[in-house]
């Protein structure tokens, strides 16, 4: 269902969409090629050059991107713009200590505003709005993606962050905001504190809001709107293509994000065979970029499974809850870890052994991770504290990936083994 007050993009035909998707595919493939050296030793080591796009399904013949390209060139390899062209810097965590790094021009920055701008108001924004954000600022793009977006959409915006949650409450009250984003996790935590204050969060300010950087499915859903009081919608997004934006749920259907198809071309691939499948077919999401001038994207592997839906309340494509990830990344309260970098943190600790496995728990709405390790044998010989060289542990993966754990020295042989690939992940919110 489309209104007259839809942009005109939004309504388009396929054959539009199609006709508009195809240029900017090529202009994208052609600066990917020509700018960035190692784009170009790839579609080279491929056998295919931008000239070879002619249909939308000539993709297929273009080798992925995927996040071991941006160690490999990190910090600044993946540029097709020189610095002084960057007018941003954002960053997220990798699975080697190392952020990933993406760039934006000023062209980039007005761009991702209109998309978010564009999400705000498909979920329903105006510029009546006061906006509650809690994603976090700084290098993560969720606080300031949804800022810039909010500000070009008109609306108030409250760039309260992450954390205070008592003084969450307090600003909701105060300034009366009637729209939130956030983790879902996280704005249940607020939900929480309301009624630990003996308020109920029901007869709040809120109408509305929009959830992301983590998976969450319809019980979720559900427990937000009948505790708050509002419609939840779904924000998906991912720094390498632009931050939050790429897609976004409509007030309409309420059926899946709608995806920005003049903006980013997706696919749906077998995880295993890389081949592409027909619409509807479950597989894992890829997205070539197709407006980005500072980091164009080619077939990114975002590793989230799902599938491409037909189009509903807007003329393009919709994906449906993302239902898991082709490799290994957990979520944590919104921050992406990797048992490796767990792992490079355990094996810089002197008195502790390789041997390690993380155990991932949910006490109410957040979830929590636990890592447990083993001392080497030497250090238990000579009766060293296991409590300190937990501290140490603990104090390293907080600086560096930025989340609590808490950390289990277990006793000698304690630490499950494998005779084949070790289960490094025990995941007990399933």
């Amino acid at each position: 269902m489309t209104t007259a007050h839809t942009p005109p993009i939004e309504r388009a035909s396929r054959d539009e969409i199609v006709a508009l998707q195809l240029q900017r595919l090529q202009a994208t493939l052609k600066r990917a090629y020509e700018r960035v050296p190692h784009n170009r030793a790839k579609f080279d080591a491929h056998g295919v050059h931008p000239d070879d796009l002619k249909t939308l399904d000539d993709l297929a013949k273009f080798p992925f991107t995927s996040k071991d390209d941006l160690r490999q060139t990190y910090p600044y390899g993946m540029f097709a713009e020189p610095l002084e062209n960057i007018v941003r810097l954002h960053a997220s965590s990798g699975t080697t200590g190392k952020p990933t790094v993406v760039a934006y021009t000023q062209n980039d920055i007005d761009t991702w505003a209109g998309i978010m701008a564009r999400s705000i108001a498909a979920a329903g924004g105006t510029r009546q709005d006061i906006i509650h954000i809690t994603h976090g600022y700084g290098l993560f793009t969720g606080g300031l993606g949804v800022h810039y977006g909010a500000e070009k959409l008109g609306c108030t915006v409250v760039p309260i962050s992450g954390g205070q949650t008592e003084r969450q409450v307090q600003l909701i009250r105060d300034f009366g905001a009637t729209m939130i984003v956030g983790s879902p996790s996280y704005v249940l935590n607020i939900v929480d504190e309301f009624e630990r204050q003996g308020l109920d969060p029901s007869k709040s300010s809120l109408r509305r809001g929009m959830f992301g950087a983590e998976p969450w499915g319809e019980e979720m859903r559900r427990e937000i709107e009948s505790r708050l009081g509002i419609i939840a919608m779904d924000l998906y997004g991912l720094s390498e293509m632009i931050g939050p934006g790429v897609a976004a749920e409509c007030i309409e259907s309420r059926d899946g994000p709608t995806i920005w198809e003049d903006h980013f071309y997706p696919e749906i691939i077998d995880p295993d065979t890389g081949a592409v499948l027909p619409d509807g077919a479950p597989g894992e999401l890829v997205f070539t970029s197709l407006t980005k001038e500072a980091l164009p994207m080619v077939r990114y592997r975002t590793r989230d499974l799902t599938r491409l839906l037909s189009p509903t309340a807007r003329s393009f494509r919709r994906i449906s809850k993302i239902t898991g990830r082709s490799d290994d990344m957990l979520i944590i309260r919104g921050v992406n870890v990797f048992p490796s970098q767990i792992e490079e943190l355990i094996l810089k600790t002197p008195k502790l052994s390789p041997h390690y496995q993380l155990e991932v728990s949910r006490k109410g709405h957040m979830d929590d991770l636990a890592v447990r390790v083993e001392p080497k044998p030497e250090f238990v010989a000579a009766g060293d504290d296991a409590s300190q060289v937990a501290g140490e542990l603990r104090h390293r993966i907080k600086a560096l990936i930025g989340i609590n754990t808490k950390i289990d020295v277990m006793p000698l042989g304690g630490v499950e083994r494998s005779a084949g690939k070790a289960r490094r992940i025990v995941d007990l919110r399933k």
